[in-house]
């Protein structure tokens, strides 16, 4: 073979490997191509999964975070004060609730606002301090009471109506509340019983505490005590009917400060679930039908004999008895002889002579008075009568009490020693020592009981010596002293009213955010630069990551 013939051959077979390496090439990539596309296929219908699920879960957790949220609180409040949670005591009523009630707030949410900015101005411009009156929290407990309510047999349904654009709403009212609805208060119904918070009362949800000072003013907050204790009082099965006296044959009962008092435990007793009727014990009947319990606070006028003998009548009840009375002592007026007479005939005879002692004294602020005072601080007589207070190691404070004697007589009344002061008490008449060293009552409950088989029946009298034990500072630093737990409980287990606890007022906390020129820069830088460029990166980086897959 020539040498050119050997290179033609060579060529040839050259060509030949190179088609066989082409039509291989060929093949490969014909088949490669639907491994690629099956790939692709997969990889998408993996996201598409993956995109559906994850829309699926967001859903779903939207879905439970709703449900939950009807029935559990879900914000976290992060303020020192807890301003805007409820207390336990209020937990316990709204989750005891059997019924359904209804909360109309008569006017728009954005009013708490505007009344809150309002009274900060006011305050600055009296004072030139910059006090916080947060009304708005107002909106936000109502809310947590529906949620709440969630977990009883009943329900708490809470709407803001702007009356003045749907007066029909007052309307339907007006067909179980006779007293006038207007705009801004708060209503409380359930069925036919109504409770209407005004406006005004609504205002008085925040207000100074006894502890503040020009310098220094610490706002309270009683808006809880309010709305729970009309949600108690709506709510109530069996409420119990008080005939409170307001005055005698058309005129004045009670002295200027002791007006004070009456008003105070007439709000106090309201609160805490009382039907409360102011009556002319002079003129009004009073009937046992129409009324459950009497209350005569701090007269400064005695009783003629008719008003003793209906005092009797009612007490008696024609021989069924179950109806009771509170009389709370004057500070002032003790001679008044024939409420004297009509007492002695339960035991009981209240001193003219005031309590003190000096090993035992607390310093209070009593409104009715206008200035500070020293009380002395009393003892639980009879836990049966007082249960346990709240916070066993505040003190009870009985200011300008008088020592009530327990009588020796022929008859069949009880007489209970509920309150007493310490040994080392003493009595004084002005500036003179008349009583020895020793314990004084200051809060006694007497009874008499009538029987017809193993069923006994029978009348209570509460006697308070001290009218200042009930004034409305005292009853409302629950945080301070334990005169509202314990009153509350007396009170009650005279009555025979279901117990209760009281909710305490709220002390706001003064604070603020305050930031410095370079924790400023710091934050606007990360929120601004640091933050976004992160996410710029790391979207970068899944970008780079799918495209090189």
């Amino acid at each position: 073979m020539s040498k050119k013939e050997k290179e033609i051959k060579e060529t040839a077979v050259e060509a030949a490997e190179a088609a066989v390496e082409t039509a291989e090439t060929i093949e490969a990539e014909k088949t490669e191509k639907p491994k690629k596309n099956l790939k692709k296929l997969k990889f998408g219908s993996i996201s598409a999964v993956t995109i559906i699920l994850v829309i699926a879960v967001v859903i779903a957790a939207n879905i439970v975070s709703g449900l939950l949220t009807q029935r559990y609180p879900m914000k976290i409040d992060l303020t020192p004060d807890n301003r805007h949670e409820i207390s336990e005591e209020s937990i316990e009523v709204l989750k005891s609730i059997d019924k359904d009630v209804d909360i109309i707030v008569t006017t728009t949410e954005d009013y708490f606002t505007m009344l809150g900015a309002n009274y900060e101005n006011l305050f600055y411009q009296y004072y030139g301090a910059i006090v916080e009156c947060p009304y708005d929290i107002i909106p936000e407990l109502l809310d947590k009471y529906s949620v709440y309510a969630e977990s009883g047999k009943g329900s708490i349904d809470v709407s803001f109506v702007d009356i003045t654009k749907n007066p029909d709403v007052v309307t339907e009212l007006s067909n179980y509340y006779n007293g006038e609805i207007t705009e801004g208060g708060i209503v409380i119904r359930c069925g036919e019983r109504v409770k209407f918070i005004s406006a005004a009362e609504v205002e008085a949800m925040i207000t100074p505490s006894q502890n503040s000072t020009q310098t220094n003013i610490v706002m309270t907050f009683a808006g809880e005590s309010a709305i729970t204790s009309a949600i108690k009082a709506v709510t109530d099965a069996n409420p119990v009917r008080a005939a409170v006296v307001s005055s005698i044959n058309g005129g004045g009962v009670f002295d200027q400060t002791h007006s004070i008092i009456a008003g105070s435990l007439t709000s106090f007793m309201t609160k805490n679930g009382y039907d409360c009727v102011e009556i002319d014990i002079g003129t009004d009947a009073l009937n046992p039908e129409d009324y459950d319990v009497i209350v005569i606070s701090a007269p400064s006028v005695d009783f003629t004999s008719d008003i003793i003998t209906k005092l009797g009548d009612f007490l008696y009840n024609d021989g069924k008895y179950e109806r009771d009375m509170i009389y709370v002592q004057n500070g002032y007026a003790t001679q008044l002889p024939n409420i004297s007479e009509f007492l002695a005939e339960w035991k009981i005879q209240i001193e003219p002579y005031v309590v003190i002692d000096e090993e035992n004294m607390v310093q209070a602020g009593i409104s009715a008075l206008g200035q500070m005072t020293y009380a002395p601080s009393v003892n639980v007589a009879d836990t049966e009568i007082v249960g346990t207070p709240e916070n066993a190691s505040l003190p009870i404070i009985a200011p300008q009490a008088r020592p009530i004697t327990i009588l020796s007589k022929n008859n069949e009344t009880i007489v209970k020693e509920v309150i007493k002061s310490s040994d080392s008490s003493v009595t004084y008449s002005g500036q003179e020592q008349v009583g020895e060293k020793g314990a004084y009552n200051v809060v006694v409950k007497a009874r008499k009981e009538t029987s017809d088989g193993l069923n006994i029946t029978g009348s209570d009298i509460l006697v308070i010596g001290s009218p200042f034990m009930l004034d409305s500072s005292v009853l409302a630093g629950s945080n301070t002293y334990s005169n509202a737990s314990v009153l509350l409980n007396v009170i009650n287990e005279t009555t025979g009213k279901e117990a209760s606890a009281v909710i305490p007022e709220k002390v706001f906390d003064q604070y603020t955010l305050s930031l410095t020129q370079g924790s400023a820069r710091l934050i606007l830088v990360v929120v601004v630069v640091v933050i976004p460029l992160l996410i710029g990166i790391a979207g970068l980086g899944v970008l780079l990551w799918r495209k090189n897959k």
